[in-house]
């Protein structure tokens, strides 16, 4: 049943403002066949082009229509919040951000707590590139669970959301079977420990994705 899912759609660069978010969002509910969407996101802030402002007025809109239940944004740092709520009098319920052991956000992620925004993380694996580190590696012999568990296990008791994408059904099976163990407080310190505000995906102040 459509009530059993959680349906998430973004707005292009391109596409912000009203006017063209409101088409934008008309396009992507005609492709996915649906009435509405749990969330719909500002994919990047683009603060070098900011219309931000005009562009959550249209998502207001959309959710006061009831075709949009959450909105939220992604890649948005404390700057880009603080000036979407000065001019719109709103943050977001959910930050979508780059997170992993090797790039933390410690300082975002607290910033998002004070106001009450839901941290939701992407590349949670580093796009597979933390899936051989010793350090995981080890922790994931330890606990008889895979690299990607451990991974997202670090996320999850924290707090985090995560968007982790596979097109393997075995690996989604895996993935969403990380409620049976805990990492130790030693575990979680020496995952922490691999910060190196290391990005593998591009700087939110420079970004432009059409």
């Amino acid at each position: 049943r459509r009530a059993s899912l959680w349906m998430t759609t973004k707005l292009r660069d391109s596409e912000q403002g009203y006017d063209s978010a409101m088409r934008a969002f008309d396009h992507s509910l005609e492709l996915l066949q649906l009435d509405y969407v749990d969330m719909y996101m500002i994919h990047w802030p683009t603060p070098f082009d900011w219309r931000s402002d005009e562009t959550w007025k249209a998502l207001r809109k959309l959710r006061e229509d009831g075709r949009v239940r959450t909105l939220g944004v992604c890649n948005f740092m404390p700057e880009h919040l603080d000036r979407l709520f000065d001019e719109t009098g709103e943050y977001p319920t959910v930050n979508q951000i780059e997170l992993h052991p090797k790039l933390t956000q410690q300082d975002l992620r607290a910033f998002c707590g004070e106001k009450a925004i839901a941290i939701q993380a992407w590349s949670p694996l580093m796009q597979g590139k933390l899936l051989k580190d010793d350090t995981v590696l080890a922790i994931a012999d330890a606990q008889q669970k895979s690299a990607a568990q451990v991974l997202l296990r670090w996320a999850i008791q924290q707090g985090i959301l995560v968007n982790v994408k596979s097109t393997h059904p075995e690996r989604m099976i895996a993935n969403a079977a990380i409620f049976d163990f805990h990492l130790s407080e030693d575990e979680m310190a020496r995952l922490n420990a691999l910060n190196e505000d290391l990005r593998v995906g591009p700087d939110p102040d420079t970004f432009d994705f059409h």
